[in-house]
């Protein structure tokens, strides 16, 4: 019998101690690979349950920062701000996310002085603040591109200028990247970064995340900006194009179901590729094991792992503080 083949070879060798699994993991996973998604909302001493993600909140500024100091003492070292705007101070044209005292811009500043080796990321986005849920300016039905990606520019600067660290546009207008690196060159921030949702799928997985921003689009869907499930090459074109810009971190959003994007954006690109473990996936599993279905934690580890596997360097999640208590102990 050949000596490359069974019983000479044997694999489960490799596998027979948690010592020997240990040194011979191919991947791991580690807090400082997690950004940390934070929903804040106006008021004062309050936090709400988003109904669709069991175990995760709304928070007004106070209390968010009591968060992020949690986050930050299990080893978490980056956040990416997600606001609530009221309607009444949303508008077609986004003016509010230029606000230099709008909630964004009072939780950027707020936590960067409570906090300031956390790496703040901001959403670069005008649905949240759009009259229509839309991620640009709307006209006779059609999301304008290069007015949008004007206001989307000013935005990445009123966030840079409140002291973000990164911002992360995640709007999929055509030449963002290149025009927010622009602004922020000449206003002088040339050192905040920008991650690019750069392959960001029209997706179904994407409702709870509406709910808790209340920023469902008003008519229509975003299939004509957002990316079509079927298509890999154009993420890989999306992903290049938006190095070349000048994207410093690209995304693959979402995560689950685009395990085969995450590697070959990864293939791809030079730049480090994160991916957004995004609110639907949250909670499709914490909907499972409440049933009892699954092993809320050991799915959760196996998900998060399959990321990094995948090729992903950087993992948005909504299990980063749970993740990062279970890794804490190991």
């Amino acid at each position: 019998m050949s000596h490359g083949q069974f019983p000479y070879i044997r694999g489960r060798r490799l596998r027979a101690s948690a010592a020997i699994r240990d040194m011979v993991a191919e991947h791991d996973l580690k807090p400082a690979d997690f950004i940390a998604p934070v929903f804040v909302m106006g008021g004062e001493n309050e936090k709400v349950e988003i109904p669709s993600m069991p175990d995760y909140y709304r928070y007004t500024l106070d209390l968010l920062l009591e968060e992020v100091g949690e986050l930050q003492e299990v080893g978490i070292r980056s956040v990416v701000i997600f606001a609530k705007v009221p309607d009444e101070l949303k508008d077609n044209k986004g003016t509010e996310a230029l606000n230099p005292d709008g909630l964004m811009q009072r939780a950027v500043r707020a936590i960067k002085e409570e906090y300031p080796e956390m790496l703040v990321m901001t959403d670069i986005a005008m649905d949240p603040y759009s009259s229509y849920g839309h991620d640009g300016i709307v006209e006779d039905g059609e999301i304008l591109n290069d007015e949008s990606v004007e206001v989307l520019s000013k935005m990445a600067v009123s966030h840079a200028k409140a002291g973000a660290d990164m911002v992360a546009p995640s709007d999929m207008m055509d030449g963002r990247i290149g025009a927010m690196r622009e602004a922020l060159d000449e206003e002088g921030f040339e050192h905040t970064g920008i991650m690019a949702y750069s392959a960001k799928y029209a997706s179904s997985y994407y409702g709870p995340f509406r709910d808790a921003l209340d920023s469902a689009p008003g008519f229509g869907d975003k299939k004509t900006y957002q990316m079509d499930p079927a298509n890999v090459k154009e993420a890989i074109k999306e992903a290049k194009l938006d190095e070349q810009e000048g994207a410093d971190i690209v995304m693959v959003k979402p995560g689950l179901p685009y395990m085969d994007v995450i590697r070959a954006v990864k293939e791809n690109v030079s730049v480090p590729v994160s991916v957004y473990n995004v609110s639907g996936e949250y909670a499709m599993l914490k909907a499972a094991a409440e049933k009892g279905w699954l092993n809320e934690e050991e799915a959760m580890m196996e998900a998060l792992v399959g990321f990094k596997r995948a090729g992903a360097d950087l993992i948005a999640t909504y299990f980063a503080k749970a993740a990062s208590k279970i890794l804490n102990k190991n």
